[in-house]
Parts: structure tokens; C-alpha cells; sequence
């Protein structure tokens, strides 16, 4: 049942025989053309060789950085008046006046008021623009 199996007709060519003379179309130089390095025994291209210019791989920068150091959330303290008129200023109490974010852990106070609250500030995590 399985013996007459053969690929569709048309399905499949003969491999290409280069350096086979001159009637087969791929005689003589064999399809490498004349002289030059590409024509020698033993070739192997880098990858990513443009001829000698620089390879798009070096040309463009790097990306995908991320640094590991946790930027603090900036508030500028003139535009929300209700942080500065809290008596003690931690991340909660500034999260009862002022919507944060879950993934918040570090804030900075900013504004030209700012350094008149440091003595209120009762958190490590929160900074200001005046100390």
C-alpha cells in the first residue's frame, strides 16, 4: 500500500550542480564570479559585515535600561495646600488628602514652600527640595 508513494508531479527540482562546465550554465567560476574574497576557498562573512562600514548593530544605541534606584514621587506643595496644613506628614496622611499610587514608596515635596515643612515630616521616605 505504501510502496507506490511519490511527490506530486512538478513538486520537487534537481539540486543546482555548480562547477559541473560551461553547458550547465554554472561552469568555470561556479556562480562566485571573478577573484575577490568572496570567491576563495574558505570564505566565512561575518554576521551583521557591511563591507567595512560600521554594522547597524553598532551605529544605533543601546536601549532597554532600567535603573534600580526608585525615583520619588515629586508633589509640589503650592499647588496642593492640603498636604501643606496636614500636622504630620507621612505617605499615609499625604494618601488621605492626595491620591497616590499602590506602587508608591518614596516622595519628594517640591514648591517654594516646601523647606517650611521639614519639621513636620515624620517619614524617612519623604524628602524636600529644601534639605
Amino acid at each position: 500500500m505504501l510502496e507506490n508513494l511519490q511527490p506530486a508531479v512538478g513538486s520537487t527540482k534537481n539540486r543546482k550542480r555548480i562547477g559541473r562546465g560551461q553547458g550547465s550554465g554554472t561552469g568555470k567560476t561556479a556562480g562566485k564570479g571573478h577573484k575577490g574574497q568572496r570567491a576563495r576557498g574558505g570564505y566565512n562573512e561575518k554576521r551583521g559585515f557591511e563591507g567595512g562600514q560600521q554594522p547597524i548593530h553598532r551605529r544605533l544605541p543601546k536601549v532597554g535600561f532600567t535603573s534600580r534606584v526608585e525615583k520619588p514621587l515629586s508633589l509640589n506643595v503650592d499647588k496642593i495646600a492640603s498636604i501643606a496644613s496636614l500636622e504630620e506628614i507621612t505617605i499615609a496622611s499625604i494618601a488621605s488628602v492626595y491620591k497616590l499610587s499602590k506602587s508608591v514608596t518614596r516622595v519628594k515635596l517640591i514648591g517654594k514652600n516646601a523647606k517650611n515643612l521639614v519639621s513636620k515630616i515624620k517619614d524617612e521616605n519623604i524628602t524636600t527640595s529644601g534639605n
